[in-house]
């Protein structure tokens, strides 16, 4: 025969083990029922955000002049990011650095980092943060808005609002194609709801990823939307995923 008290002792623990278990089930089930996540995680990493990767980066303004050209040696880590200037030879060694979404900007001669802004201007419409690796899925909240049809690809569209001022735009509306999870085209919003700049994104280049080939950023078209409709195009070549080293990433190795 049970006493009363061990009736109590084996009741509870059979209640707390059942609410254990419904826990970790509505969990899980609250995952499964967000795609909107693992949708925006895939665009991220095919614009970088994978765990080693570099790449050159050329950024031209307007016409395509060499005086309005500057081009970036990019290694990236998930979301960290380091940019060193390779051209023009007035800028080279300049170096931006994002670590856990700040950024600082380093040049030979300072004695030390500055602390930029990711939305700050880097050359024509383009802005420091366009020339790293994306975090849509962490920086942004996500509203999936109806689906569309963009240039014949089926598309999901979502209504992007930046979680902090740290991000590089406040609001983003992002067509993501069905048939790869590529971002391919986005239109840049102020606080107050002004369209100011849109973007056209291409996929030419290609990386082996867990030993899969996968589509990889190769060119941004960004359109002014105010001041007559100026194109800054930023080219992205020469990919390759492999280890980065911590060092890398360490603010206080910035001025090596």
């Amino acid at each position: 025969m049970l006493f009363p008290g061990v009736l109590k002792t084996i009741s509870l623990i059979f209640i707390i083990v059942v609410f254990s278990l419904s826990a970790g089930n509505i969990s899980a089930g609250v995952q499964e029922q967000n795609p909107n996540s693992r949708i925006l995680q895939k665009a991220d990493e095919a614009r970088g955000n994978l765990q080693g990767v570099q790449w050159i980066v050329s950024v031209v303004a307007g016409k395509k002049e060499i005086n309005n050209k500057v081009t970036f040696e990019v290694k990236a880590r998930g979301f960290e990011t380091l940019a060193t200037c390779k051209f023009p030879a007035k800028d080279k060694g300049n170096k931006v650095l994002m670590v856990n979404g700040n950024m600082w900007f380093y040049k030979p001669g300072l004695s030390k980092p500055v602390p930029i802004a990711r939305r700050q201007k880097l050359m024509g419409g383009a802005a420091y943060g366009d020339i790293a690796s994306t975090n849509y899925d962490e920086d942004y909240t996500a509203k999936p808005l109806p689906d569309d049809f963009f240039e014949d690809l089926d598309c999901y569209v979502f209504d992007l609002k930046a979680k902090t001022s740290k991000a590089t735009y406040d609001r983003i509306k992002y067509w993501i194609s069905k048939q790869d999870l590529t971002g391919i085209r986005a239109e840049y919003y102020t606080l107050s709801g002004k369209i100011f700049k849109s973007a056209l994104m291409q996929y030419k280049n290609k990386v082996i990823v867990d030993g899969v080939e996968r589509k990889f950023i190769s060119e941004i078209d960004i359109r002014d939307e105010i001041a007559g409709g100026s194109h800054t195009i930023l080219t992205f070549e020469k990919p390759d995923v492999g280890k980065i080293p911590d060092h890398v990433f360490n603010l206080n190795l910035l001025r090596r």
